[in-house]
């Protein structure tokens, strides 16, 4: 696909702007109370710069992405929400979908993984009310496997990521960092579909361009950072980690075109530089985070050189980890 094709699509998929994460969190105010900005007091010492945690691990469902699910299940139309509607997730994005569901009295299915799915997640959104199908064996395969059913079955299709309210939902907890911190340097952000890079990263463009927004990503999954850095869309051949909110192989189109234009950097850490990260979140800064929630940190360690100084962000994505994985031993446990 050629940049030009590239671009007509993207302003067809109507890229959300400044002015729509302002009306996004004018909507889901009344239901999502802002997340704390945590100064870490221990994790600062070590990174020698003044670390902030953004705790969207205390979200009612444990992570981000409850902001575009609220936001665009709740504006949904009334005919929309009658027919219901379907997604694929590994786990928080169904969560957020379940949750506004709940809310707003509108069936939801989700189709994960059938191999490696997180049961904590997989628990929690059949919790809400959402149908659960397990299907393939990664997020990839549910998700093609959704777009087939969905027409089949006459829901309504929302992608993890090529959905402009999504993006605009997830981008008020930018507002919220610029609100408690509008000196911000740098935040670092996890990318797994890249919503929440997204968003963050027009809000910063908006009302802080010297903010520096870099995203972060597992090197077995580096799909994401592989398109943004040679500026394609094309898949990437294999995706080995274990962290879910991370794994994706495939760059969707809306996300991976916005992150060209608002991002400053994208690192890559290990699933072992994730672990420790893991362990020292809830060591130093007594935080419970998944693996996608504790890459940050795993960047800011990776990064300290460079950042040190510096007021810097971590966004703690979430905090849905099976006790299982906080346990394990090479997760720095035991």
């Amino acid at each position: 696909m050629n940049d030009e094709t590239i671009s007509e699509r993207n302003h067809a998929l109507n890229r959300p702007t400044f002015e729509d994460i302002v009306e996004a969190h004018r909507f889901i105010s009344p239901y999502l109370p802002a997340t704390p900005l945590v100064h870490t007091w221990r994790l600062s010492q070590i990174l020698l710069c003044d670390y902030y945690c953004k705790c969207e691990n205390l979200q009612p469902v444990g992570a981000f992405k409850v902001r575009g699910g609220v936001y665009l299940v709740g504006t949904l139309s009334d005919e929309e929400k009658r027919v219901g509607v379907i997604s694929a997730s590994t786990g928080n994005h169904g969560q957020s979908l379940a949750f506004a569901g709940h809310l707003f009295g509108v069936r939801v299915v989700i189709y994960s993984p059938a191999e490696n799915a997180n049961p904590v997640k997989l628990q929690a959104m059949r919790d809400l009310g959402a149908e659960v199908r397990l299907h393939g064996r990664d997020f990839d395969e549910a998700r093609e496997e959704v777009e087939r059913i969905a027409e089949m079955e006459g829901f309504r299709y929302v992608h993890s990521a090529n959905e402009p309210k999504l993006i605009a939902g997830v981008g008020t907890m930018g507002l919220e960092i610029f609100e408690d911190l509008p000196d911000v340097d740098v935040i670092l952000v996890p990318v797994g579909a890249g919503s929440g890079a997204c968003g963050n990263g027009i809000v910063a463009r908006h009302l802080n361009p010297g903010t520096r927004v870099i995203g972060v990503q597992s090197e077995a999954a580096p799909a994401i950072r592989h398109a943004w850095k040679g500026r394609h869309l094309k898949p990437y051949p294999t995706m080995a980690t274990r962290h879910e909110g991370l794994a994706t192989r495939v760059p969707f189109e809306l996300t991976t075109t916005i992150l060209w234009d608002v991002l400053d950097d994208f690192v890559l850490v290990s699933d072992e530089e994730i672990n420790e990260a893991i362990y020292l979140l809830a060591r130093d800064a007594k935080l419970v985070v998944e693996g996608a929630g504790a890459a940050p940190l795993a960047a800011a360690i990776k990064l300290r050189k460079e950042l040190r100084g510096q007021r810097v962000i971590g966004i703690v994505s979430g905090g849905n980890i099976s006790i299982e994985d906080f346990s394990r031993s090479d997760a720095g446990f035991g």
